[in-house]
């Protein structure tokens, strides 16, 4: 007889507890808390090199861009100070007052962008529409797991035990969201139109930076062969960052900052230079006086014009996007004290030297470099492209960022994502995503060729992003800030009207350049429509089509049914019953093994999930039956774990959970009293800690031992007959379990020791014969496709071949 499982004490080596610091550092939560000041001011000093990159390249083209068509020039200087007036308001009220005052503060537990004020608003309103078993369902677990997440929230009025339904008008908006089906509707459009226009986003704006920072050659060699030389220079530098992406930002990060340093103290310093050389009287445009003037004189060409003023709060979004790598104090200590005066000096700067050569030809198509002394022309140019660089990485990344968070929460097909850093678990690189943006942002480049209508493009993106963030945090400051409704009305209506504005800017030029965001982002939406479609039918299916508990444990050995040595770990998207694809396993091949497991994969709509509740675990039947269900919960920005980790991790969890006596688990036998099984009743689930039990494998021969059910994973491709020996690692002040304890467990690691198989459901989904012509195309022609083209389960990509079984269906939906 084998003997039972060794129950150490916590032995020598054993990885202690993770810490409350450890787990900040692993992003796990409290991103938010006070720093000692030294660590705010080196985030500070990072978040200039990652966050405001694209911000602070802004003045390569403003001027360019807002003086190409629209304005004429005169020999007075009413345009160019409108336009500086124009800008300085712009920079004060929406970088600065919106973002740094207001928007940073409403994060989802230290994380910032769209999908943040998504996750934020469903968790306190029950509004998700997220494809059903990925997110959290109203009285789940999963919700009040999401309810625990959001009481660690505080809010703008800094009360951190507010109630997270609220009273009066947040009650009552509340009502409103949960009655109305099409408002949700709206809601996950919103977040999914923002996150498809941070997409456009970068692609153009590294080619709009790239362009701009290689168009100083235009001063710098003879008169038209610049043109020669311009294009293909952007496109090769384009090429080259593209192909960078694979090696992180990690490795490249330390030159971030001071690039961007130094390219902030370039043009602060020659903006200066400027304002005291040409007109020191600039200072006047400040007034926003001379935008009433400008627009009274200008008329229909200023109000175009303001599509080109906008490109100079590109990359305002990154601010909050990119919360999560920082803290709100370090961000706004970077802005204030750093990126805004530079950029308005930069601007005056600018501005002081058109007023004194503005009837010079050209002037206004060269933009940023005519303003530059020409000594030191060259290495300006140098640092602007290297700046350009950095602040299209950063957007990059973003995009790599929001296209996981998609992923992540069921909205967009499966992609590999690689992490590119051990330490910073946000730097991460998507193959297929990079190679994508690469080929739309050269295809733009060379398509266009002047900054003219990039610049429109760009626009576009930017400002639709911004109304959107403007429209979800009307609701959160109701919804989640408990403040008054007139309150959130004036923050719409005032932020609102200025975006519309430049909206409708942007908008106007849709034949010069507008188009581009417009349509990138219809095509991203449809693949993100078509996958949630796709995944909500196949849900659908199996939830209709699931196999109650009473019938697995009505199968007796008389219909042939074998129980064979090994763990069987069957994933499915049902938190509850017995899939459909095991039913038809079962009925080919009448056999499973010693202890199944049932494993779900759930992203909960947020951030992240502490290790203390990633796992839920419960028992299906009797416990002479061991099977078990595990759901493996992960937020959106969390990093799964690697197979042979998440193996352990998830042996343990259930190890633990016959050791604390977790779900009663029909101790009798339901044969014995004739009496069905409530699946409620049955399958009552526990959090388990990972952590509190440990798993140690150790080398040993097992050539006498009976065959294993595929190979042990962590002996792949080993010697034959050489296996792990598995003991569990008890707490020295764990009490020795009972007999019925230790049996099932003992059977838990002879089938660990025995090997784990993998069994994956192939799913074909195929439209119902009768669908209508639309269900047809979505599902048999586009989401077809994309199932075809798409990654497997994150977890199942390393599996070896040998430890996998796929069991194909076909679900007509």
């Amino acid at each position: 007889m084998k003997s039972p499982p060794t129950m150490d004490p916590e032995a020598p080596g054993t990885p202690p507890e993770t810490t409350e610091e450890e787990r900040q550092q692993q992003g796990q939560g409290g991103r938010n808390r006070r720093l000692p000041w030294r660590m705010t001011l080196s985030l500070a000093y990072q978040s200039l090199g990652v966050v405001y990159g694209d911000l602070s390249t802004s003045p390569l083209y403003v001027y360019k861009a807002a003086f190409a068509d629209d304005i004429q020039h005169s020999e007075t200087n009413e345009e160019i100070l409108g336009v500086l007036s124009f800008v300085f308001w712009t920079l004060t009220l929406v970088p600065l007052l919106k973002y740094v005052c207001v928007v940073l503060r409403a994060d989802d537990n230290g994380e910032g962008g769209t999908f943040a004020l998504y996750s934020l608003l469903c968790r306190h309103a029950r509004a998700a529409l997220l494809p059903p078993g990925r997110g959290a369902e109203p009285g789940d677990d999963d919700q009040e797991l999401s309810d625990a997440a959001g009481k660690k929230y505080l809010d703008y009025g800094g009360n951190a035990n507010a109630p997270l339904g609220g009273g009066g008008a947040a009650a009552s908006v509340r009502r409103v969201l949960e009655r109305h089906r099409v408002l949700q509707r709206v809601l996950l459009v919103l977040a999914l139109v923002g996150t498809c226009m941070v997409i456009g986003d970068g692609v153009l704006t590294p080619a709009i930076s790239v362009f701009s920072a290689v168009s100083g050659l235009e001063l710098s060699m003879e008169k038209g062969h610049h043109k020669y030389v311009e294009l293909p220079l952007a496109c090769f530098i384009l090429v080259c960052l593209f192909a960078l992406q694979h090696y992180g930002t990690h490795r490249v990060g330390f030159l971030f900052a001071p690039i961007v340093i130094a390219w902030l103290l370039c043009i602060s310093s020659i903006g200066v230079y400027n304002i005291f050389k040409w007109e020191p009287h600039v200072y006047r445009a400040l007034s926003p006086y001379y935008m009433y003037k400008f627009l009274k004189k200008t008329q229909r060409g200023g109000w175009m014009s303001l599509g080109g003023i906008l490109l100079c709060v590109t990359g305002s979004e990154a601010m909050f996007a990119d919360l999560g790598h920082f803290n709100q104090l370090s961000i706004q200590i970077a802005f204030t004290c750093m990126v805004y005066p530079s950029l308005i000096l930069a601007y005056m700067g600018q501005a002081a030297y058109l007023s004194k050569h503005h009837i010079l030809e050209g002037d206004y198509r060269i933009g940023f470099y005519v303003s530059v002394p020409e000594m030191i022309r060259w290495p300006v140019l140098a640092i602007a492209i290297l700046a350009a660089v950095v602040g299209s990485q950063a957007v990059i990344t973003g995009t790599f960022s929001m296209i996981k968070q998609c992923t992540s929460l069921g909205c967009f097909p499966r992609v590999k994502i690689v992490h590119t850093s051990a330490k910073v678990h946000g730097q991460i690189y998507i193959p297929e995503i990079n190679w994508i943006l690469m080929i739309l942002c050269l295809a733009v480049t060379i398509g266009f060729r002047d900054t003219k209508h990039l610049g429109n493009a760009s626009g576009l993106a930017v400002i639709t992003v911004m109304l959107v963030t403007t429209c979800l945090m009307s609701l959160v400051i109701v919804l989640c800030w408990h403040k008054s409704i007139f309150l959130a009305i004036g923050f719409i209506v005032f932020f609102g009207t200025i975006e519309a504005l430049y909206f409708s800017a942007s908008l106007i030029k849709f034949k010069e350049g507008a188009w581009v965001p417009i349509v990138l982002a219809f095509f991203f939406m449809m693949v993100m429509c078509i996958w949630h479609y796709g995944t909500i039918k196949k849900y659908e299916f199996d939830l209709q089509n699931k196999v109650s508990i009473n019938w697995l444990l009505s199968l007796s050995p008389n219909l042939g049914i074998v129980r064979v040595r090994g763990i069987g770990l069957i994933h499915t998207e049902l938190d509850s019953g017995i899939p459909a694809i095991f039913s038809h396993f079962v009925t080919n091949l009448p056999a499973f093994h010693q202890v199944l497991i049932f494993m779900c994969i759930k992203n909960v709509p947020i951030p992240h999930v502490s290790p203390e509740e990633r796992f839920l675990v419960g028992r299906i039947g009797p416990k002479e039956y061991r099977i078990y269900r595990c759901i493996v919960r992960y937020g959106y920005h969390d990093v799964q774990m690697d197979d042979q980790e998440f193996e352990k991790d998830l042996v343990c969890s259930v190890a633990e959970f016959i050791r604390s006596g977790g779900g009663g688990g029909g101790a009798s036998n339901p044969k014995a009293n004739g009496a069905a099984l409530d699946e409620k009743d049955e399958e009552r689930m526990s959090v388990v800690a990972s952590g509190s039990m440990r798993m140690l494998e150790e080398d040993g021969v097992g050539a006498a031992e009976s065959t294993a059910v595929g190979p042990s994973r962590a002996g792949a491709g080993g010697e034959t007959g050489v296996r792990k020996r598995v003991r569990f690692v008890l707490p020295a002040s764990t009490p020795r379990p009972n007999a019925g304890v230790e049996e099932e467990l003992r059977e838990l690691t002879d089938a660990r020791e025995a090997g784990m198989a993998f069994i994956l459901g192939h799913c074909y989904v195929k439209a119902k014969s009768g669908s209508s012509f639309f269900r047809r195309f979505v599902i048999n022609f586009g989401y077809d496709f994309l199932r075809r083209n798409s990654r497997g389960p994150t977890y199942a990509v390393t599996v070896p071949h040998a430890s996998t079984l796929e069991v194909g269906m076909i679900y007509y939906v």
